[in-house]
């Protein structure tokens, strides 16, 4: 097998590849939920300073670490944090890069089904029906417990298997003629559909009171501190921090490309979509339809927004079926380009580290996903679901965040003789623009600081009630497979369950180093 890697083929490529990879059902759902439930133009505010001094110094620390990677051949961490840490137990370390995009992946391909199913349902006509007849709650539920059919075949197990394939023909055409082209293809298509619903939204009767929500900030909420920890949040999610897909997108770029400026455009289309198009499409529609009623809304979560309530505001539009249509086919764009984004890093690890062909890893971790995919559809109602949400989509986001920002300061960004420290050198490579000397205090200091700050904060505040599983009802009953289990005590199994997928992906590490597969590289100097 040949040892080269591919590059993106041209700068707009990987931009818009980034931009891909952030944009997706959290900035049309999880956004919404949580400006609507930290008080709108509130929420904004802190939001855009989180922005600044945390999201785009992360940004930069992650593309940079995946620069490092890239010369020496690697789209993941494990092979980078041992040449950088320089220490045996390195690549274990740098396990925790593959870790959210392996848990993240066996449950999102199935929420990205469910968007195709009622973007078809809403094509045909058959959701707008439901929602005359006021039966969408109970028609969702029946759609996600496999209750509603087509044939004998249940409706969600069909569009999961359609949605799969999807993905895995786009992971199968490689970097540039796959994600690359889908994403110059899609991304395009997805912003042309959110203007149209914000042009239907902005010309309403009455639509400054929902506006009025978003921009019309109470300052005195401002002194509450969860409002700044859920803001700080959002913007970890949302532009992809700390799952390893940025990380594995840098890798593949030139060693002289502008990772500032690409970075700095990436994040600010993420930005646009969230603020402009998620926030102005949900929020003050929904307002304009329900009222008052938007903070129980949000309390529905994001499943709920989508599938529940959106569909109920739209179905109060003159012709509402069709901007119904656009919105859940803008959801399923958006979930595409971020699922090919997530399974990316783990096709990375398997060409990289243990030099299985293309091909071959394409189809190993397809049935890795297929197989965790049908796990988490088979446990969603006893809660499996939630669990791989917590710990690959929030717990070890931030962990490995703070992991990476300690890295990229203490070991790479020591200053050497006569010369810049290699994370500032490597960063400003081939930049247009040199990184403002405040951002070079704010990525040394700030951002390890203030991560973990959050990680802390986050543990006491949420993460021990989840840890020792005092959130669920002792007396819960659940049912896997047609078994039934204390739910205290699947949630247990499934954590193991998820301990022995960390195992054997870190038995997957060892062997790749004790059989020589991974490439010996020296550290950059």
């Amino acid at each position: 097998m040949s040892s080269s890697r591919e590059n993106w083929g041209s700068k707009l490529g990987v931009i818009l590849a980034v931009a891909g990879s952030a944009v997706g059902l959290g900035n049309f759902l999880r956004f919404p939920v949580q400006a609507a439930s930290n008080g709108g133009g509130s929420f904004i505010i802190p939001y855009l300073i989180a922005f600044l001094v945390l999201g785009i110094p992360l940004s930069w620390i992650e593309w940079t670490l995946g620069r490092y990677a890239g010369i020496l051949r690697h789209g993941t961490s494990p092979s980078a944090y041992d040449k950088i840490i320089d220490r045996p137990w390195g690549k274990y370390l740098g396990s925790l890069g593959l870790l959210p995009p392996l848990f993240i992946i066996f449950y999102y391909v199935f929420i990205e089904s469910w968007i195709l199913a009622f973007a078809w349902y809403s094509l045909t006509g058959k959701l707008m029906a439901v929602v005359q007849a006021g039966e969408i709650t109970e028609f969702f539920r029946n759609f996600i417990s496999l209750n509603e059919k087509i044939g004998s075949i249940p409706a969600a197990i069909l569009f999961f298997a359609i949605t799969f394939v999807c993905n895995m023909v786009l992971i199968f055409l490689g970097v540039r003629k796959g994600i690359e082209r889908a994403n110059k293809i899609s991304m395009p298509i997805l912003v042309i559909m959110g203007i149209i619903l914000v042009v239907r939204v902005l010309t309403l009767p009455d639509i400054g009171k929902g506006l009025a929500f978003m921009w019309n900030p109470d300052f005195s909420a401002l002194l509450e501190p969860r409002i700044w920890l859920a803001a700080a949040g959002q913007v970890f999610f949302t532009m992809s921090l700390g799952m390893g897909i940025v990380f594995c997108y840098a890798s593949y770029t030139k060693r002289h490309d502008d990772i500032v400026l690409s970075s700095l455009s990436a994040g600010s289309a993420n930005a646009f979509a969230e603020i402009i198009l998620g926030s102005t499409i949900v929020i003050p529609l929904a307002i304009l339809i329900l009222g008052s009623n938007i903070e129980e809304c949000a309390k529905l979560g994001t499943f709920g927004l989508a599938f529940q309530s959106m569909p109920l505001v739209f179905g109060k539009l003159p012709l509402g079926s069709v901007f119904m249509t656009i919105w859940f086919f803008m959801l399923f764009i958006a979930g595409v380009t971020s699922a090919i984004s997530i399974i990316q890093p783990l096709i990375s690890f398997c060409e990289d580290d243990l030099k299985i062909s293309h091909n071959k890893s394409v189809m190993t971790i397809g049935l890795i996903s297929l197989v965790g995919g049908i796990i988490a559809i088979a446990g969603n109602a006893a809660g499996a679901i939630d669990e791989l949400d917590f710990w690959g989509g929030s717990f070890l986001l931030v962990v490995l965040g703070a992991v990476q920002a300690l890295v990229f300061a203490i070991v790479l960004g020591k200053k050497r003789k006569n010369r810049d420290s290699v994370a500032f050198e490597l960063l400003n490579c081939g930049s247009a623009i040199k990184l403002p000397r405040i951002f070079r205090i704010i990525i040394r200091y700030v951002c390890p600081a203030a991560l973990l700050t959050l990680l802390v904060a986050w543990i006491f505040h949420d993460g021990l009630n989840v840890l020792l599983m005092n959130n669920i009802d002792p007396k819960a009953v659940v049912s896997f497979f047609g078994c039934e289990f204390s739910q205290k005590s699947f949630v247990l199994g499934f954590r193991i369950f998820l301990l022995a997928l960390v195992g054997l992906l870190n038995a997957a590490i060892w062997y790749a180093w004790k059989s020589g597969r991974a490439q010996k590289h020296r550290r950059i100097a």
